[in-house]
């Protein structure tokens, strides 16, 4: 396992699928070091690529939104990807690129050791909780993987794209908020 400085100069330089070739930016994730939270997502958009940070596009922006709605301070969670450069056209990452980035994934999880990790959209569930998982039916639901809670939310675009799953996305982040009290210790704290 590297520490967060290899890692990260790890993804810089990385070259491990085609996605090295076109992006403008290595999206490494950001937050917390020792956030108990973390929220995966599919992969880097325009602007994340242009600026090599993690949703600050109208995703972003809206993803910012719905921590405030439940008093969470992004600085206190870690937000990262399952790939770190930008999909040609935002279109979802193929097996082959997740699989070139899931190393670095699995060792940001293992540096963090964070309670809880929420999966942002489809992808990130059938990668990290279950090939099967149905976004539409289970988010919203926990399971516990390996001592760590997971719960899907549907992705901030698809809440953009469909306004009518805001009700139910709210609910899932009171769910959220609820076990963030019941398992962290610091993540509301000043």
């Amino acid at each position: 396992m590297k520490d967060w400085d290899e890692l990260y100069q790890a993804c810089m330089n990385c070259k491990n699928c085609a996605l090295a070739d076109t992006r403008h930016n290595v999206v490494f994730g950001e937050g917390a070091r020792d956030a108990e939270v973390m929220f995966i997502g599919e992969g880097p958009g325009e602007q994340e690529d242009l600026t090599g940070r993690p949703f600050v596009g109208r995703a972003g922006q809206l993803l910012d939104d719905m921590l405030t709605m439940i008093d969470l301070k992004r600085e206190k969670v870690f937000i990262g990807n399952m790939v770190k450069c930008r999909p040609p056209g935002n279109r979802d990452p193929l097996n082959i690129e997740q699989e070139a980035c899931i190393g670095y994934l699995r060792n940001q999880v293992a540096l963090l050791r964070p309670k809880i990790i929420i999966c942002l959209g489809r992808i990130a569930a059938m990668k990290l909780m279950r090939e099967d998982f149905k976004i539409t039916r289970e988010h919203g639901q926990w399971m516990e993987k390996a001592g760590i809670w997971m719960m899907a939310m549907y992705h901030p675009s698809a809440l953009l794209r469909d306004p009518s799953k805001r009700p139910e996305a709210f609910v899932d982040l009171k769910t959220l908020q609820h076990k963030i009290r019941e398992l962290c210790t610091h993540t509301y704290s000043a």
